[in-house]
């Protein structure tokens, strides 16, 4: 296989692209790969090591990563002359060092929008299964300790009126807010811009410019927003505690927005209702505190699993890896290595 520049810097190659996966994909997907690419794998889908990823770099043309695979600066230079696309599997790129590939002339590409809905369901379930106690009620059935029916047992909160508070409102945070407002929760809403006038109305929803202010103002708390240096953290201690009394977290965003050793003792104490979260600082590990608390439901990183999700990413992979292959831009290009 070789690799053939032209004038533009715009890569052509000669043969089939050697394509690297880091994770298993669907079937459909895999066995798409194999007709079209000279494909590698990961047949045991257990996450790379650091030495079998840097060992991939240098032999392919193509890597296919995801979120869990950090694809710092350290391995892009340590990759080969041939590799030129990291094709990734899932819309965020925080865990791609960007301003790296950029340097190696390596172009970078992502799934966006296929995850848009299905995390949007994620969010709302766990909006609606937080504030209803479901995670303790099923508990007391799968334990044995449900002794029937009670007037009093299990009371949660009907969602209706009250005020969610949105923290970024790119695709995922506007289906998340137009599920809510079926369920009649008052919407505002915290972006680095707000949106046009038309959007707001159509979703009910209110511009907060001041994030302290929105996150002492909502009833429940949805964290949508990437994971990037600035967002790091968001919800720290601070502002933990600048929440309402009984009220709830929801994160189906990136683990990294929230100090979770904030997050326990504030659950601990009782100050917050509760919390749903399906993303962690440091998944797999989830801290052994978080999850004896009766007022949290963990799941694990669920939000984009669906079979729809999923196959529709890999047909936005194997897209870009066949524009790349054939000298043109990939349709989802995230990063201009030409500029």
């Amino acid at each position: 296989m070789t690799v053939v520049t032209d004038k533009s810097d715009t890569r052509r190659v000669s043969g089939k692209p050697r394509v690297i996966v880091t994770r298993r994909l669907l079937p459909d997907t895999e066995a798409r790969m194999g007709d079209l690419f000279d494909v590698t794998l990961n047949e045991q889908d257990k996450p790379m090591s650091r030495a079998e990823l840097i060992d991939a770099v240098r032999s392919c043309d193509v890597l296919v990563p995801t979120v869990t695979d950090t694809i710092d600066r350290d391995l892009i230079d340590a990759a080969g002359e041939r590799l030129g696309l990291i094709a990734n599997f899932g819309a965020g790129v925080d865990h791609i060092d960007l301003a790296a590939a950029r340097q190696r002339r390596i172009m970078v590409t992502n799934t966006p929008g296929v995850f848009t809905e299905d995390t949007a369901d994620m969010t709302m379930a766990l909006i609606i299964s937080t504030t209803r106690r479901f995670s303790e009620g099923f508990r007391a059935v799968q334990e044995g300790r449900w002794s029937g029916w009670s007037p009093s047992a299990y009371l949660g909160h009907r969602i209706g009126g009250k005020l969610l508070g949105i923290v970024g409102m790119g695709r995922i945070g506007q289906a998340v807010a137009h599920r809510a407002r079926a369920f009649g929760l008052r919407i505002v809403y915290h972006n680095r811009h707000p949106l046009p006038e038309a959007v707001e109305n159509m979703l009910a929803a209110r511009f907060e410019p001041d994030l302290d202010k929105l996150v002492a103002e909502a009833d429940i708390l949805s964290l949508n927003c990437p994971a990037t240096p600035e967002t790091h953290h968001i919800l720290d201690a601070r502002r933990i505690a600048l929440m309402k009394q009984g009220a709830y977290l929801v994160n189906a965003g990136r683990g990294e927005l929230v100090d979770e050793k904030a997050l326990i003792a504030a659950l601990a104490e009782g100050r917050l209702g509760g919390a749903g979260l399906d993303v962690y600082e440091n998944e797999p590990d989830v801290p052994a505190a978080l999850l004896k608390l009766p007022n949290v439901i963990a799941m694990p990183h669920l939000g984009s699993a669906t079979e729809e999700g999923r196959g529709a990413a890999g047909e936005k992979i194997i897209a870009n890896i066949r524009f790349w292959a054939d000298g043109h831009r990939p349709p989802d290009q995230v990063l201009d290595t030409l500029i």
